[in-house]
């Protein structure tokens, strides 16, 4: 069983991308893996922007990051880029974060004409901190999300995408886990 620590780097409170992350989650959980959420929107803004790690909830978050052995990193494209919020929790990390980790991008966003933003945008960041393993990612349309009191919904092609990539993700973890018992 792998710890898995669910980021999201939406500013908004009422995220589609954040609420995407904990539907996801559940899917994580059902592969037999402990998830640990964590909305970056939640942490001080302050001592975030100072990266200043010195910062309770910024030093927590830190050693979150640390202690798992796999990351699902989700996050809303602007103009092209994954989030500000999310580009601001990242730089503050040390440059080796994500050494040894596998890591999982999502992104939402309005148009189409995002999708390439995980390849272009995110992965070599992801990529630069040292992820030993990033699966495929995968781009939803802020269309196929539908929050509402019964909760998330995800257009049927797009959950079918989703699930996909999930599934080779936590593949991906029991893969590196078997490995290591056999070492």
């Amino acid at each position: 069983m792998a710890t898995v620590l669910s980021l999201s780097g939406s500013p908004s409170a009422s995220s589609r991308t954040a609420r995407l992350l904990r539907h996801l989650d559940a899917r994580i959980i059902e592969r037999g893996h402990d998830v640990v959420p964590l909305d970056a929107r939640s942490l001080p803004a302050g001592p975030l922007l100072r990266a200043d790690t010195s910062a309770p909830d910024i030093a927590r978050a830190i050693e979150l990051v640390e202690r798992a052995d796999a990351v699902v990193v989700g996050t809303p494209i602007y103009q092209a880029a994954y989030s500000g919020l999310l580009k601001s929790l990242l730089d503050l990390l040390p440059q080796s974060a994500l050494e040894g980790k596998t890591v999982l991008p999502i992104a939402t966003g309005g148009t189409a004409r995002h999708v390439l933003a995980i390849d272009y945008a995110l992965r070599p960041v992801l990529s630069s901190m040292g992820a030993h393993h990033i699966v495929q990612g995968w781009f939803v349309l802020d269309r196929h999300i539908t929050v509402d009191d019964r909760g998330v919904r995800v257009d049927a092609v797009a959950q079918e995408g989703l699930h996909k990539v999930v599934d080779r993700f936590t593949q991906a973890l029991e893969a590196r886990r078997d490995l290591s018992a056999v070492r």
